[in-house]
């Protein structure tokens, strides 16, 4: 497993991509959740190989996750194979029943980075410090994931928004902006900026499911 960390530092030497980027990549073919999960599977049974697999399909999106939260390619490095030696310590715990893999793996990653965020926050506290609120640092990778899955159907639906709502999405979830910043940005108060992200996803979910529906 000692390799992963070298994998990563390979990696992290390019540029890091955005949740834009990632959302938007073009892939080679794509990955049935069987497959993931069968991935998971073989992990659970001790497979160095399958870890090593998954890490090839799942870093990218779980180093820029990091890096939006913490704001520090180091420490985003250093929890991206924290985040990995934890499914290989938890593969045989994984249900499927409660979500995707990709959906598991994410959610391990924001935990991870918030908790490292608390961590130096509590260092860093000074009395009368107002900090910004944990809950505020990125966007819900799960909404991420459910949108990046959707593929060409997505841009489609993008084009259905009011432009003050694809504005506020494409800043928090493609442009990896926080809702803070995206509201400092967009000179908005912070509430208007929360509602309109939500009224977007909200029709952007039912055009996609309608959508789903027709093929």
């Amino acid at each position: 497993m000692g390799n992963l960390a070298v994998m990563a530092k390979k990696d992290t030497e390019r540029p890091p991509a955005t949740l834009g980027d990632v959302l938007y990549a073009k892939f080679k073919a794509p990955v049935s959740e069987q497959d993931w999960a069968t991935l998971v599977q073989s992990i659970a049974g001790g497979d160095q190989l399958a870890l090593h697999a998954l890490y090839e399909m799942a870093h990218r999106i779980v180093f820029t996750l990091i890096l939006r939260i913490t704001a520090n390619q180091e420490t985003a490095e250093e929890l991206t194979i924290d985040v990995f030696h934890d499914v290989w310590r938890r593969a045989a715990g994984y249900d499927a029943a409660n979500g995707t893999v990709l959906g598991w793996i994410m959610n391990q990653a924001r935990s991870r980075a918030i908790d490292r965020l608390r961590f130096e926050s509590r260092r860093k506290r000074t009395p009368g410090d107002d900090g910004q609120p944990l809950d505020e640092v990125a966007a819900d990778p799960r909404d991420v994931l459910e949108l990046r899955e959707q593929g060409e159907a997505l841009r489609t639906a993008l084009a259905a928004l009011t432009p003050d709502e694809r504005q506020a999405i494409e800043m928090t979830f493609f442009a990896g902006l926080t809702h803070v910043e995206a509201a400092a940005r967009l000179n908005q108060p912070l509430g208007t900026i929360k509602t309109r992200i939500r009224s977007g996803l909200h029709k952007l979910r039912h055009m996609l499911a309608a959508e789903a529906e027709k093929s």
